[in-house]
């Protein structure tokens, strides 16, 4: 009982440091990707595109790897996700040709949003609901939550000040760039030697568990109620993939001509007030509910995010943005714990995995529309619009669909 005890803190601590790792990987990138692509000489459609296959190809090999996960192995599956990420930021930062660049794109793991993409989250989550307690989980995810928005502001400000000290320096804007695209490479590898670190206690170890567990989609009694999650939660992304961090930085840099320097400062605020908001949620989950938190949080920031292309400036809009995200992320961890505790623990990574690609799915449409608008006067605010809207239709469906199927926890309380 205490080496198990042991080897739970061991493998939550790793959890929480790979997750630490990717997302100021992640963060770093997403600042400057949209202005690499533009200055690599790609069009607006053709970004636009790379977006769209960035998350398409992410939502392909991340269906495969999650549903494989618990038969084949948690570990091994993290350390193929870590390798994908480190030739992505290798391609991208050795070639300009946009046939290459889709192709590194479709196949490899790249996040043009700062958010999470690859198999990694869904296993994650699994492998910490394997090692931890019911009644811990939401308050775990909320931690892991927030270790993962503080990871993403540091990124965005790791990637704002290295493009200004090398421009200081001398260095060209390409040069820059590139560097800071083998910089996400190397994290790749740093992530692939921490996840064989961890201990066989996050794996499913019980052969009629493993045996049980379809082979295909990796559900079994959960599948209707993870069908129906991952239909709402695919309406959720789309309006979030029309307002992802890289074409959000892109819409501040031509509104307000904002450098990336200060582009890195404005995520790095913004992901720090979505990460203490996750602890928040927490909270307000363990005395109204999962569903009740993830509604009455969400709904109101989708509101302020529509509010933000009337900013007459930049601190304005600033303003209203560092609002939106104190609120907007509250759903993040109560969302996951939700999944997490209404599906059987050998389905977990399977679950997490096809409500995530569902969500990918959503996100991977919206840059291929909003990448254009971007680009013409009348539709240029369109995106935060579309986004605000969608997300508020999600909110409603999924408090009217969700509202009386409560978490095992919250059946006990």
């Amino acid at each position: 009982m205490i080496h198990h005890a042991h080897n739970a803190r061991r493998d939550s601590l790793i959890l929480f440091a790979t997750r630490i790792v990717r997302l100021i990987a992640y963060g770093s990138l997403s600042v400057i990707l949209v202005l690499y692509l533009e200055l690599a000489g790609l069009s607006q459609n053709q970004i636009g595109l790379l977006l769209f296959l960035t998350l398409v190809g992410d939502t392909v090999i991340s269906l495969r790897l999650t549903t494989l996960a618990d038969r084949w192995g948690r570990r091994k599956t993290l350390v193929v996700g870590a390798i994908l990420m480190l030739l992505a930021g290798c391609v991208f930062a050795m070639t300009r040709n946009p046939l290459a660049l889709l192709i590194a794109a479709t196949i490899g793991v790249i996040s043009p949003s700062g958010n999470e993409v690859g198999p990694f989250l869904s296993i994650e989550q699994a492998a910490l609901s394997h090692v931890i307690s019911d009644e811990k989980r939401t308050g775990i995810f909320a931690w892991y939550s927030l270790s993962g928005s503080l990871a993403t502001a540091v990124g965005s400000l790791v990637g704002g000040q290295t493009w200004q000290i090398l421009q200081q320096a001398g260095v060209s804007t390409l040069r820059t760039y590139q560097i800071i695209l083998l910089f996400y490479a190397a994290l790749g590898v740093v992530l692939a030697a921490m996840f064989m670190l961890l201990s066989a206690a996050v794996e499913i170890h019980t052969p009629a568990d493993t045996n049980a567990i379809p082979h295909w989609s990796g559900l079994g009694e959960s599948k209707p109620i993870i069908l129906k999650l991952s239909a709402l939660f695919a309406i959720d992304a789309f309006g979030g993939g029309f307002v992802v961090q890289s074409l959000v930085a892109f819409w501040f840099y031509k509104r307000f001509e904002t450098p990336p320097s200060t582009l890195g400062e404005i995520f790095f605020y913004a992901n720090v007030f979505a990460g203490l908001s996750h602890l928040a949620a927490a909270r307000l989950a363990k005395r109204f509910g999962l569903i009740n938190t993830m509604f009455f949080t969400h709904l109101p920031s989708n509101v302020l995010l529509m509010l933000v292309p009337f900013m007459s400036s930049l601190w304005l809009a600033v303003a209203v943005l560092l609002l939106r995200f104190s609120i907007s992320q509250m759903d993040v961890p109560t969302r996951q714990s939700y999944t997490m505790a209404v599906v059987k623990p050998a389905e977990r990574s399977a679950a997490a995995g096809i409500t995530g690609v569902a969500r990918t799915l959503g996100a991977a449409v919206a840059p291929l529309l909003a990448a254009p608008m971007l680009g013409t006067a009348v539709f240029f605010n369109a995106p935060f619009y579309l986004a605000g809207g969608l997300k508020i239709v999600y909110d409603l469906l999924l408090y009217r669909s969700f509202v009386h199927t409560k978490a095992p926890e919250e059946k006990s309380a």
